[in-house]
């Protein structure tokens, strides 16, 4: 089955640039290990939430609205593809997740397949 990882990295990890600078080495490394993990595909880190446009379409006008239509504490910084047996191997690899251990989250998605 596949799963959508959608990572919340938590204030520590987003606030990369200060993080000493051992600790930046160390979470690089880790996430290079852990993006050669066996049915992961590899996603991309996303802008901060401030930098997205909301599009919605009402009564055939397209509105669009800066940044994300809700407050959330926990926002989505990025996300990957996991192929796995079952949801408690999806869970094992979401919690090798660097961000996962530094105040982040991981919402374990499955995907849809038809």
């Amino acid at each position: 089955m596949k799963y959508m990882m959608l990572i919340n990295l938590g204030s520590e990890a987003r606030d990369w640039k200060t993080l000493p600078k051992d600790d930046q080495a160390k979470v690089a490394a880790a996430w290079q290990e852990f993006n050669q993990t066996p049915g992961i595909t590899p996603g991309n880190q996303l802008q901060p939430p401030e930098t997205a446009t909301t599009v919605r379409v009402q009564d055939g006008r397209t509105l669009t609205t800066d940044g994300p239509f809700v407050e959330t504490k926990e926002a989505l910084d990025g996300y990957f593809i996991l192929e796995a047996d079952d949801l408690d191997a999806a869970i094992e690899v979401a919690s090798r997740v660097p961000a996962a251990a530094m105040g982040g989250a991981i919402e374990v998605r499955p995907i849809v397949e038809w």
